[in-house]
């Protein structure tokens, strides 16, 4: 009886609340393209719940050919955009990719949709794979 009582704990307990996941995204915003355009940016707030640190290396999307995680800089008072390395969310924390700053880039869209998938690696490891409304185009 016991070990029946342990086991139904164990499951109660893995189907609570996706907070206690180990990376949650929170604030998800992906624009659609601006017309003419063949990009989109996404804007989100990645939560690590765990006790260790989680490197976020690539971020993929059936919906697009490619998607990088850039990092928006000012030289020599021009806005640019780089290619970020990966993003450490350290235990604990949440880290925000917002305008003017890091953000996701998402180039050549393989079809009209309302809805984007992407999916958050370290290395080959699929930490979470989330769907997203798109929203218009304001990159």
């Amino acid at each position: 009886m016991r070990t029946a009582a342990a086991i139904l704990f164990l499951l109660l307990s893995a189907c609570g609340s996706d907070s206690l996941a180990p990376l949650v995204a929170t604030d998800i915003e992906i624009t659609a393209a601006l017309p003419g355009s063949n990009m989109s940016a996404g804007y989100l707030s990645l939560t690590n719940n765990g006790s260790d640190s989680l490197s976020v290396t690539r971020v993929t999307s059936p919906d697009f050919e490619a998607v990088q995680i850039h990092a928006s800089i000012i030289e020599n008072g021009i806005s640019k955009m780089r290619r970020a390395d990966p993003l450490l969310i350290a235990a604990g924390s949440t880290m925000t990719l917002q305008r003017g700053g890091l953000h996701l880039m998402l180039m050549r869209p393989t079809g009209k949709r309302s809805t984007v998938t992407l999916s958050f690696y370290d290395d080959d490891t699929l930490l979470l794979t989330v769907d997203a409304a798109m929203t218009p185009g304001t990159n």
